[in-house]
């Protein structure tokens, strides 16, 4: 029951050397919310203030001792527990709060810090996340798990799910600026990506070649910059996706799709939890629904976008997030040496949106095959 919890908990954090005197108050805060929202912040932000503090007192996690391991378990636990309950009670009325009625759009990578202000502790600062993002994925305290939380509820709510879809749907301000170079200059060359513009298509070209075009934090804005201005230019009608030639000695001069996540990053905790939910709510949504307009609705039945269809041309190989590209274009072209694996849940991670997507190509028996088992698909099998 209630009580028995309380009392394991404060054992917890006793045995972990904190004294009864700051684990009591700390316990005695945990916020009972009413339904009023100024008053359940208020008691939410101070119980997350205290939980904080008492984290801060203990060594980063790969130099705890097994009793303060179990401690910031607890510490953490709870304080999801009462985000968890903040967000059923207020997620719609924050969302509203943080639009202002949702009469403007916040980018789902900019709503958990805006809601850190809003109600102090509900998420991680920017500071608080920069200081995680220093050390190895295994050594975080999973600190984003709390933005993951917002945004669930956020996408939850039917109002606030479909207008934050919208929201990650619209051209970068960025792409807009640049629209006018494009059309001047007939190509921008944007680090990661390369766009032109070659009779009636848009030419989309992914650069990473060190990395063998793999997908990180340094190639997320290029890629879509370049998939707002392939999709805006008035002048193509279809848009083409294509990986660059390479650098590495084993595919020396040849073109490589896409080989997916950078794995390097990811094992030294360089791509953030909201590199993903800008990654396919924004531009693998955008080459699969187009960009929405800010004065229309963008849903699939009584709304409308500006859309072009998106050829891929599959060199060499498309891996992971590579694979998840093509899922997401409407025609592909490949290489009949070229091949794809979708290997995500060996790294631990969801394959994006392909383990929905993929059956609608292959099936559900290779489909399966694919994401649970890591078979290699040769296209010209």
């Amino acid at each position: 029951d209630g009580t028995s919890e309380r009392d394991a908990a404060l054992a917890q954090l006793t045995a972990a050397g904190f004294a009864v005197s700051d684990a009591t108050p700390w316990q005695q805060a945990t916020p009972v919310l009413r339904g009023d929202f100024e008053a359940d912040a208020a008691a939410s932000t101070r119980f997350f203030a205290l939980t904080q503090s008492l984290l801060q007192r203990l060594p980063a996690k790969p130099r705890r001792e097994a009793a303060q391991a179990l401690a910031a378990l607890e510490l953490l636990r709870s304080a999801r527990a009462a985000r968890e309950r903040f967000l059923s009670l207020h997620a719609g009325s924050l969302y509203e709060r943080l639009t202002a009625a949702r009469s403007r759009f916040v980018l789902a990578q900019d709503l958990p810090d805006a809601a850190a202000r809003l109600v102090p502790g509900l998420c991680p600062t920017p500071a608080q996340v920069a200081a995680e993002a220093a050390v190895r994925q295994g050594d975080k305290d999973g600190i984003e798990i709390d933005q993951s939380l917002l945004l669930a509820h956020v996408l939850a709510g039917e109002a606030s799910g479909m207008h934050l879809c919208h929201a990650m749907l619209l051209p970068r301000a960025e792409s807009l600026e640049q629209l006018r170079h494009l059309q001047a200059s007939g190509s921008i060359d944007l680090g990661s990506a390369l766009i032109e513009i070659n009779g009636q298509a848009s030419r989309v070209t992914l650069k990473n070649p060190k990395c063998l075009n793999a997908e990180d934090q340094q190639t997320i804005a290029a890629v879509e910059q370049a998939v707002d201005l392939a999709l805006l230019d008035t002048r193509s009608g279809v848009a083409v996706l294509r990986g660059s030639a390479i650098d590495h000695p084993k595919y020396a001069g040849r073109r490589v799709f896409s080989s997916g996540i950078n794995l390097t990053d990811l094992y030294h905790g360089k791509i953030p939890y909201l590199w993903y939910v800008r990654r396919e709510m924004g531009f693998v949504n955008k080459l699969f629904r187009g960009l929405a307009y800010a004065d229309r609705p963008a849903d699939e039945v009584t709304g409308a976008t500006l859309e072009k269809p998106w050829i891929a041309q599959l060199d060499t190989f498309a891996i992971g997030g590579g694979c998840q590209y093509l899922l997401a274009t409407d025609y592909v072209v490949a290489g009949s040496d070229a091949y794809m694996t979708l290997p995500a849940r060996k790294e631990g991670i969801v394959p994006g949106v392909a383990n929905l997507r993929l059956t609608r190509f292959v099936g559900d028996r290779l489909a399966r095959q694919l994401v649970m088992m890591e078979r290699r698909l040769d296209c010209a099998s």
